[in-house]
């Protein structure tokens, strides 16, 4: 804004923050969720507090104390973390929790994993908001973030710099279709719901027996020297009927309706008269074995998650490839497919793995702090409700202090608007100085 402004651009920019204000802060951040215990919920890293004591291990604070406790300091968002506890109010950090005043023991049971010293994925490189371009994947069961390029969806970018794009928008823990202005994923967002790193997928024995069926996406390749490839992609639920003419005798309507590679479609329907002995005759459990029982896997598979997981390595240049040159051929990494808890095993075999995991059989619940009521307010309607939540006496002294501010206000501002002079922002500066020093000579 200029030296001078109308009224009406000053109101228009006003509320035009209040709604900015109201989209990015919705919440009331005045409840630290020590009380609530361990929950999922979304956590930060304060670097300030972490640089202050760095011989400790580096501590998680919530979204509340993100905002109150520690809004002058250096942050990092962490994103949701399971079973975790506040730790600002706890002798832990130096700096005092101003929500929960009580000066609370350590949280011995939460887990700091790498994220907490600003590493993240399986290259052990440190993140950088200023300069990533590309697009960050959460793991479902480690809650680890991994690049694209590590996740062999993409190649790496040549440049970690930041490019004029707009960053990309989406739902924490998706890829999406473009990071930064590169080139789409191998597997786009829409294409699957979440992600499970190789590393877990190894330690769930239902999840490595369902890796690279329809639903259970991966992506490998056969040499270093072949692209990329995904397995997995859902295709018809059903087994298509087994046509046993000759290629000769196929027609074009036949060739017409071939299903696409990866494409969902309905069995086509019997037509009347034809013999059942051009058909498969395939009963429906063995259409759809369950995982356990299902065809071995593909022996690119089984490989990948037999072996042991990748090598961190903070090495930009060979961050995502492991010394193992099998384990190169892919890392084990799974994308499922949306339904994908509906689609479990539960024989004997697999289900004590998918109970030790209960977030794979049921949907978590993260907190989310409460609405704020004031969120979208103006100013007047803050100065109204506050007023009414003063005593009688102090607010009735705080309506009088208004009117002659604004009465001694109207009395500045007469002399503009007659002699037709523009009010600039000096002039109103001018006048709220000389009014705190009024108030300032009162209370001495």
């Amino acid at each position: 804004m200029g030296d001078s402004a109308t009224l009406t651009a000053v109101l228009e920019s006003q509320t035009t923050l209040l709604q900015e204000a109201a989209l990015a802060l919705p919440h009331s951040f005045s409840q630290c969720t020590y009380s609530l215990g361990h929950i999922r919920q979304a956590v930060y890293l304060c670097l300030t507090c972490a640089r202050a004591s760095p011989s400790s291990t580096p501590r998680g604070i919530c979204s509340a104390c993100s905002i109150a406790c520690h809004t002058d300091h250096e942050q990092l968002e962490l994103f949701p973390k399971r079973g975790f506890r506040c730790d600002c109010p706890t002798r832990t950090l130096a700096h005092a929790c101003s929500l929960h005043t009580a000066l609370e023991e350590p949280n011995e049971t939460n887990v700091y994993g790498r994220n907490f010293q600003g590493v993240f994925c399986r290259c052990g490189r440190p993140y950088d908001v200023e300069k990533e371009r590309e697009t960050m994947i959460q793991c479902l069961a480690c809650e680890d973030w991994f690049h694209e390029s590590c996740l062999n969806l993409r190649e790496r970018p040549l440049s970690r710099e930041p490019t004029p794009a707009a960053e990309p928008a989406g739902d924490d823990g998706a890829s999406d279709a473009s990071s930064s202005g590169l080139p789409p994923p191998l597997i786009r967002a829409d294409d699957y719901d979440v992600l499970v790193c190789g590393a877990c997928v190894r330690e769930i024995d239902a999840l490595r027996r369902l890796a690279g069926t329809p639903g259970a996406m991966m992506v490998l390749r056969s040499s270093e020297v072949e692209p990329w490839q995904v397995v997995g992609q859902e295709e018809a639920k059903e087994v298509a009927p087994v046509d046993v003419e000759s290629k000769d005798e196929k027609t074009a309507e036949d060739v017409s309706n071939a299903p696409v590679a990866g494409e969902k479609r309905e069995r086509s329907p019997t037509k009347e008269g034809e013999p059942q002995a051009k058909r498969a005759r395939v009963s429906a459990e063995a259409e759809t074995p369950p995982p356990c029982l299902a065809p071995p896997q593909d022996p690119r598979i089984t490989r990948m998650l037999s072996d042991s997981p990748p090598k961190m390595s903070n090495d930009d240049a060979t961050a995502s490839l492991p010394e193992s040159a099998e384990v190169n051929l892919g890392c084990g990494d799974v994308f499922l497919t949306e339904g994908w808890r509906d689609r479990w095993c539960h024989c004997k075999s697999c289900h004590p793995s998918l109970q030790s995991h209960s977030f794979l059989l049921e949907e978590e619940e993260t907190y989310e702090p409460p609405e704020d009521p004031d969120s979208g307010l103006s100013l007047e309607e803050l100065g109204m409700r506050a007023l009414q939540r003063l005593p009688r006496e102090k607010a009735l002294n705080g309506i009088m202090e208004f009117n002659a501010m604004r009465d001694d206000l109207m009395k500045h501002l007469r002399p503009f608007a007659e002699n037709g002079e523009e009010v600039k922002e000096a002039d109103i500066r001018a006048f709220f100085d000389a009014r705190i020093q009024q108030i300032r000579s009162k209370r001495q």
